[in-house]
């Protein structure tokens, strides 16, 4: 299993959700998130945000729909047909157990 943790644009989470629940991939966790990466947020004028608001989309997958599941992910997240700073970011990481709390069971 792997958890995939994708920072995307708030604007970009609804479609990214939507193209993975048709695409298969229901269950999802999105967290409201402030942070900046390489661009270090946002000047305009002579104000400067430091953090900007982004969604934390989180699902965990079987290791075999990582790359369909990844690219659905950049396909819907993605500003324009090229990007931009800003777009978002993907973290694939192991899952070793996951449990299911109301059956107390592994999964």
């Amino acid at each position: 299993m792997l958890l995939i943790r994708a920072i995307v644009r708030p604007e970009k989470s609804p479609v990214v959700m939507k193209d993975l629940f048709n695409a298969g991939f229901p269950a999802v966790t999105k967290l409201s998130v402030f942070g900046r990466g390489k661009q270090r947020g946002l000047k305009v004028g002579n104000v400067t945000y430091d953090e900007l608001p982004k969604d934390l989309l989180m699902i965990v997958i079987s290791d075999k729909d990582k790359d369909f599941v990844v690219e659905t992910i950049i396909n819907a997240a993605r500003s324009g047909a090229a990007g931009q700073a800003g777009d978002g970011k993907i973290f694939v990481t192991p899952v070793e157990e996951s449990y299911t709390i109301s059956r107390g069971k592994k999964d």
